[in-house]
């Protein structure tokens, strides 16, 4: 049986917690950021974890894990 191929993307963009969530980056923070208010700036600053939805759907891209 051949082994499945992990999505490149994925394994660039997301980290997995020793507890097995899934944690990304957050978007809308790389340029127009003079429109957005500093509590939105603040909120988004460094990563979040993902919802236990958006994580089944990465867990099919990533057959082996990280």
């Amino acid at each position: 049986m051949p082994k499945l191929k992990t999505k490149s993307g994925v394994k660039k963009r997301f980290k997995m917690t020793a507890t097995g969530k899934l944690k990304a980056g957050v978007a809308g923070k790389r340029h127009r950021l003079i429109s957005h208010n500093g509590k939105y700036i603040r909120q988004n600053r460094g990563t979040k974890v993902m919802s236990e939805q958006d994580t089944k759907i990465i867990k099919s891209w990533l057959p082996y894990g990280l």
